[in-house]
């Protein structure tokens, strides 16, 4: 077992004045299995392109073993090439036997090495992608968010992969992967970065218990420091007040004075100023105490919303519906039933490709034929729901999909590659009220700095972020989101929870984080026809 050693690690962008990390100290074991805690643009990526050696910074990252990172670079001539193709590229070295070692045991079958690239699933070429990362031996992995876009099948074969291997970091905001894999979680505070034994759940509870007790002794410190401000007021009024009855006095009102008095209120002032400053060098002390307490507390800050109340029971009524591609000769799904009642969170399962954002299209066409839909909507729809809708407007619809009339829709869509410009100019394209998007992005814990910033140099949180912000300020009946939680932070996910559980607004939603449906769904919806088993 070795160790691999961060020093004085400080790190900024070239022409930017912000710095992603200062002052980095840790030592990590290679044998571990390490998972990467913290906000989103807090510079967790970054990190691990500092290890890879990508990138020149001040201080010293010492290690005896060779680093890997996942996701592999795929240009897109690589897409037409098969992974065995890739191997050499990807893992010089690597045979394909010990590839093949490691698709067994991730459970896919070997002609997906011989596939091109570009026409396996999402979940394909993750699989793919670790089964070559972990083919070679002595090496340290960084595993970047190998979950997003996956469905739930394919998010439990990840977890009992990578809950079967050793000597990785992994960055992810999936709980339950994070609790189901690591046994050390590196965190990423608001100042500082901590190592500890355990997983999300042992290290989310040992937060809670330190947040409650930093903030006890800040309170504590607060009142200490408001009784001796208000003790050294009172002794520096009376050294005052005995210091201007020094000189002059009235003999016939102050008959028990004398001229030799002087020296003993002189005395007696000097003790009071005295006084005062041992007050004000407590004061000082109390203060230098309560400073960093609070510096790694996280306030996740409630969120509103104002939903719009419809006036019928039902938004969404579906009966035997079914969706076909023209051209294809297999329906995505038939005789599907569900319903999306008032004060609903409806949330669509089931693995990738089975239909579930075919099933939020047909919604978004149906509602704009009715042409009763407000502008609102159109707004909030944007480039990425327009693109989407022209590239499936050869979907067929069979069965019954009735959206009620009149309906505001607020949608967020998987793709965040449309965001360009600054969110200055993203408000005035859309009519939105800028101070209120950029207060709720605030909320979100999207640093001030980057609200002039274009929008193509934020992170995949941080434009996520800007979909959901614009969503939440926009009052609308229904809220139709597609995997809104890719890539955003595991305390981000907390507050629109908490939102959605206080204000339960009418939702349907695409989502495979378990731990978030758990907490928001009314109802879940399948469309392979399995049973929820949480």
């Amino acid at each position: 077992m070795a160790q691999i050693k961060v020093s004085d690690l400080t790190f900024s962008y070239e022409g930017t004045a912000d710095t992603v990390l200062e002052n980095v100290n840790f030592n990590i074991d290679t044998d571990w299995k390490l998972g990467m805690i913290g906000r989103n643009g807090k510079g967790k990526t970054t990190l691990l392109r500092l290890l890879m050696g990508e990138y020149k910074a001040e201080g010293s990252i010492t290690a005896s073993v060779r680093f890997d990172y996942f996701p592999y670079r795929v240009s897109p001539d690589d897409m037409k090439k098969t992974a065995e193709e890739l191997r050499e590229k990807w893992k010089p070295g690597v045979e394909s036997w010990q590839v093949l070692i490691q698709m067994n045991q991730i459970g896919m079958d070997a002609e997906c090495l011989y596939r091109p690239f570009g026409t396996l699933s999402f979940g394909e070429r993750t699989r793919v992608m670790l089964a070559v990362l972990f083919a070679a031996e002595n090496e340290f992995l960084l595993i970047d968010e190998p979950t997003n876009h996956l469905d739930r099948e394919a998010r439990d074969i990840v977890k009992d992969f990578l809950g079967k291997k050793k000597g990785f970091i992994l960055v992810s905001h999936d709980r339950d992967l994070l609790d189901g894999v690591c046994d050390h979680v590196l965190v990423l505070n608001r100042k500082t970065i901590e190592v500890q034994a355990g997983n999300f759940s042992s290290w989310w509870e040992n937060k809670e218990r330190s947040d409650a007790f930093a903030e006890a002794e800040n309170e504590k410190h607060r009142k200490e420091i408001g009784k001796l401000r208000a003790a050294a007021d009172r002794s520096n009024r009376w050294a005052i007040k005995s210091e201007n009855s020094k000189i002059g006095y009235d003999p016939i009102k102050e008959t028990d004075r004398n001229i030799s008095s002087r020296s003993y209120i002189g005395a007696k002032t000097k003790k009071m100023q005295s006084r005062v400053k041992s007050f004000e060098k407590r004061i000082d002390r109390e203060i230098e105490e309560k400073e960093g307490l609070l510096q790694d507390v996280e306030r996740v800050t409630d969120l509103k919303l104002e939903p719009l109340q419809y006036h019928k029971e039902v938004l969404v009524h579906a009966m035997d519906l079914s969706l076909r591609y023209e051209g294809a000769e297999e329906p995505l799904f038939t005789g599907l039933r569900f319903q999306v009642r008032r004060g609903e969170r409806v949330v669509l399962s089931g693995p990738n490709g089975c239909g579930k954002s075919s099933i939020i299209t047909a919604i978004l066409q149906k509602s704009r034929q009715s042409g009763q839909t407000e502008k609102r909507e159109k707004r909030e729809n944007s480039e990425s729901s327009e693109s989407s809708e022209n590239r499936k407007s050869d979907l067929i619809v069979s069965g019954t999909l009735e959206v009620a009339g009149g309906l505001v829709i607020s949608y967020i869509n998987q793709d965040t590659s449309f965001l360009k410009g600054t969110l200055r100019e993203f408000c005035k394209d859309r009519g939105m009220n800028e101070t209120l998007l950029l207060a709720v992005l605030r909320q979100l814990d999207l640093g001030r700095e980057q609200f002039t910033k274009p929008m193509e140099d934020f992170s995949e949180g941080q434009k996520k972020k800007v979909l959901i912000a614009s969503s939440l300020i926009t009052p609308a009946h229904l809220y139709v989101w597609d995997e809104p939680l890719n890539y955003i932070d595991v305390f981000s996910r907390m507050q629109i929870e908490k939102l959605i559980r206080d204000f339960r607004p009418t939702m349907l939603l695409v989502e495979h984080d378990v731990r978030f449906r758990e907490q928001v769904a009314t109802e879940v919806v399948r469309l392979d026809g399995n049973p929820i088993d949480y």
